[in-house]
């Protein structure tokens, strides 16, 4: 299983236009690359099926929600705040995407699709808000990502289109995801 985590650093309190509109962004692209999506800590203070509907009527993207509804319909959308601890196990080892991975912790591309290919499931972690993820999950993480290879640093958006894509562009090509 492959998972979208999404981690809300922007506002924990109020609701922006940026929350939902990211909701709206990652859904689709979830639902092609065959991931699922998985929020943290937004403020939405609605029940899973009414923050779909929520996002839905505030939104064209991603044709009105009708992505983010068909990840909720076929339970591959999830609401959490986020974990103190460890992240839920069914999402299997979480993995920071960062432009400046720490050595110990940095796995490439490639070396993550062989383990997708070996069934193992992961966690993609991306912070939405201007800070990024916060240092406490780059340590709880048991790996960090550079999905550039280069060091090149993305905006929260361009990251959710591009981290779904290289993985499963390269775990196609190695024959796991179909």
């Amino acid at each position: 299983m492959l998972t979208l985590g999404i981690v809300n650093t922007y506002d924990k309190i109020k609701l922006h236009e940026a929350h939902y509109r990211s909701i709206a962004r990652a859904a689709p692209v979830a639902y092609a690359f065959g991931f699922n999506l998985a929020l943290f800590d937004y403020p939405f203070k609605m029940n899973t099926e009414e923050l779909v509907g929520f996002v839905k009527d505030k939104t064209t993207i991603g044709s009105s929600g009708k992505y983010l509804e068909e990840l909720f319909r076929a339970g591959r959308f999830f609401v959490f705040e986020l974990p103190e601890r460890g992240f839920q196990p069914q999402f299997g080892a979480p993995v920071i995407t960062t432009s400046h991975p720490g050595k110990e912790k940095n796995i490439s591309v490639d070396g993550l699709c062989d383990l997708i290919n070996r069934k193992k499931s992961f966690l993609f972690l991306i912070g939405l808000g201007h800070k990024g993820l916060p240092e406490e999950l780059f340590e709880r993480a048991q790996y960090h990502l550079d999905i550039t290879g280069k060091g090149v640093s993305f905006e929260t958006c361009t990251a959710i289109g591009a981290v779904p894509a290289v993985i499963a562009g390269c775990a196609k090509e190695k024959k796991y995801i179909k």
